[in-house]
């Protein structure tokens, strides 16, 4: 087997991890130049139209994953380790945030979300040592509260006094992914990384438990409508950031990260090309980008999905032989080494101390 192939199916990884963060990828391509109509689950000729604000919250539900692999897994780092993984997620967090408003600078109309994932990384952090239970219920209250609370406040802010206040307003409030509904999906996948994912009952639990989500959120979110009419609170479009559209689609995100972890466990070297996508999100995600604005393309596509496809093709095939031939992403070959390499500029008694926990504590 060749080395990257060795690597990327290795027990380091969750290879189901990869895959559902390779479709939630290559779902973002869909969104930011296929052509996309309203999905209705009845008419499959709109099912392309599922790709629409559920790929990114998939993105950020695997963030959340990704963070409690990074401190720990099932069991949390404490001490030392802690606050080790804290600043390393830090550093992580200011590149992404830079990397996230150069992309911003190249002016595609694509709403991007690097910025509000690297502040979502640093608002996480209080959060590391919380039980999945407490997660799952703090998620669940942030989805209900926030959106009425922003309902309330985001009209105060729509003249921000200066560019600052702006920005800030732009990432925690107003902006297409206003940072304090998306903590709801990044705390839910932290608490779903604390889990044992490489459990089949585990993982049959997330498809059950995602799919009912998504239903209860989406069906309650159509009867409100119907009984109510449609208002920034009562409706399932995406982006909306209703309670509805919150749960529904983090049922969505879960569900699919269930399936793709039972799938996982028996199909491998057909889904390599998608895993290896996964594996190096931020530099496909970023090179996207980068060529929508090098060709100028149309965003949203206006014509057909001759783009999308192609930029799916592209990216499955070059992150393959990239993952056979090289191993780790370029963007996440950065971040690794920039993180590692700052947490080796601070002692490590300076790490610990920052730690209120009393050394015997830990032993």
């Amino acid at each position: 087997m060749v080395a990257g192939a060795h690597r990327l199916t290795s027990a380091t990884r969750i290879v189901g991890i990869d895959i559902a963060r390779g479709l939630a990828v290559l779902g973002m391509f869909g969104a930011h130049v296929g052509v996309i109509g309203a999905f209705d689950w009845l008419q499959p000729d709109t099912w392309s139209g599922v790709v629409s604000g559920r790929s990114s919250i998939l993105f950020a539900t695997l963030a959340g994953v990704s963070i409690a692999i990074m401190t720990g897994r099932r069991v949390v780092a404490t001490g030392a380790d802690l606050s080790g993984a804290r600043f390393r997620i830090a550093v992580r967090a200011m590149l992404v945030f830079v990397i996230g408003m150069l992309l911003v600078a190249l002016d595609t109309n694509v709403a991007v979300i690097l910025p509000v994932y690297a502040v979502l990384f640093i608002l996480s952090l209080p959060f590391l040592r919380m039980p999945p239970l407490a997660l799952f219920g703090t998620s669940l209250a942030a989805a209900i509260a926030v959106p009425v609370v922003l309902s309330v406040v985001g009209p105060a802010l729509d003249d921000p006094p200066n560019m600052w206040i702006a920005l800030i307003s732009y990432l925690f409030l107003t902006g297409s992914y206003p940072a304090l509904i998306w903590i709801v999906f990044v705390l839910t996948g932290l608490g779903i990384g604390r889990l044992d994912l490489t459990a089949p009952t585990v993982q049959s639990r997330l498809l059950v438990v995602g799919t009912s989500l998504a239903a209860l959120g989406y069906g309650a979110g159509e009867l409100a409508v119907s009984a109510l009419g449609s208002s920034a609170l009562i409706t399932t479009e995406p982006h909306s950031g209703s309670p509805f559209e919150v749960v529904g689609s983090l049922g969505f995100a879960i569900a699919v990260l269930g399936l793709c972890l039972l799938v996982s466990r028996v199909i491998h070297r057909p889904l390599f090309p998608l895993a290896a996508v996964g594996s190096m999100a931020l530099s496909a995600y970023s090179l996207q980008i980068v060529a929508i604005a090098l060709i100028g393309a149309t965003v949203p596509g206006e014509s057909d999905n001759i783009l999308w496809l192609l930029f799916v093709v592209v990216a499955l095939a070059a992150a393959t032989l990239w993952k056979l031939f090289i191993g780790k992403g370029p963007f996440e070959w950065l971040l690794t080494a920039s993180s590692r390499g700052a947490s080796r500029l601070v002692p490590a008694d300076r790490l610990d101390s920052a730690t209120p926990q009393k050394r015997n504590s830990e032993s």
